[in-house]
């Protein structure tokens, strides 16, 4: 077993078989304390079933699960879910309806004298913000409020880490971006590692340390959201996280590639990429800078509102398409052509299939 002690979470080649079915397939990743991580992907991937194998309701069948150097779950054998100080909160917050505010946060304290379990309960809900609410009930609260209320009652026998399990995907939208960053806010005054599930790429951003992509229950790629989006390792993260398209270009050495948008460099291509090869280069909107004075033009097809800016789907005059973040006043018609050049700081490129 690891003796790493940087480490507060190690998952090392967890796999999970039902008969026939693989529901993950070697799964590995670390998390120091107090980090946040997230698990990022489609429904059905694999997440929750990580989140759950963490917790104890799973058993490997291969690999196995380390919290804070302590060995919680190897192949056949799983550490009863009570024994491993971990608190989860689920998509639907799970509050008793009938305790009030205080009695659900204290309730998982049994073993704590009566001053202890006041003066925790006061603690976590001057952080949640939730001070004036102690004696309400669930169904006195918003949405919300009643999930700062759950995390406070995950948080309050200080466990060794703590799972979300979408735990906003409930929350209206008006709300839902001002208690992913309070909870952020929270968990990291806290201290306490972190695992979030999420099919919500801004969440994920907005939230964690570090990411992982799945798909099928693999993981595809763990890391930060920078190198997710700016160093994905294959296509589907490339396509999965965040907006872009894929442009065919022609490799004319290991640094750069041609493409219709010109010669694109600042890169390194692949070790199965060579000169003359077909490549798939990946162009984020961000890449494409709206330009009156540029020579290369292309034709608006589609345009959002985005507030401080527009995006625009674009078609070159060859047909491919391409997104573009430009400034608000910049408001053109569909139909319009406008200027366009490229300023990409990293090539990314993946070799045609």
């Amino acid at each position: 077993m690891n003796q790493n002690n940087n480490f507060q979470l190690e998952v090392n080649h967890l796999s999970i078989d039902y008969k026939e079915i693989t529901a993950l397939d070697d799964i590995s990743f670390k998390l120091r304390k107090g980090q946040i991580g997230c698990l990022l992907g489609p429904s059905g991937c694999g997440k929750t079933t990580v989140l759950r194998s963490i917790a104890g309701f799973e058993t490997p069948s291969a690999g196995e699960i380390i919290l804070h150097n302590q060995l919680m779950s190897k192949a056949g054998w799983s550490l009863a879910t009570e024994k491993r100080r971990v608190g989860m909160v689920f998509q639907d917050f799970a509050l008793f309806p009938h305790l009030n505010v205080f009695q659900n946060i204290t309730f998982g304290l049994r073993e704590a004298t009566s001053i202890d379990k006041q003066q925790r309960a006061n603690e976590l809900l001057e952080l949640v913000g939730l001070a004036n609410k102690i004696k309400a009930y669930p169904h006195e609260l918003s949405g919300g409020q009643q999930q700062r209320v759950a995390i406070a009652r995950a948080m309050a026998p200080r466990p060794e880490i703590l799972l979300l399990d979408e735990p906003f995907s409930d929350i209206d939208a008006e709300q839902r971006q001002k208690l992913v960053h309070d909870i952020g806010v929270i968990i990291r005054q806290e201290g306490i590692t972190t695992l979030l599930v999420t099919h919500d790429q801004l969440e994920a951003f907005a939230l964690a340390d570090q990411i992982g992509v799945m798909k099928n229950g693999r993981m595809h790629q763990w890391g930060t959201g920078f190198d997710l989006y700016h160093k994905p390792v294959d296509l589907f993260v490339a396509n999965f996280v965040g907006q872009g398209v894929l442009l065919k270009g022609t490799v004319l050495d290991k640094n750069r590639v041609e493409t219709e948008l010109g010669i694109i460099e600042d890169g390194e291509m692949p070790g199965d990429l060579v000169k003359g090869d077909q490549a798939l280069v990946l162009i984020r909107p961000d890449d494409i800078i709206h330009d009156d004075d540029s020579p290369m033009t292309a034709e608006i097809l589609e345009k959002t509102f985005r507030g401080a800016a527009f995006l625009y789907r674009l078609r070159l005059p060859t047909g491919s398409k391409v997104l573009c973040f430009a400034p608000s006043h910049h408001n053109h018609r569909i139909g319009e052509h406008i200027g366009i050049r490229h300023e990409i700081d990293h090539l990314v490129t993946f070799k045609e299939s």
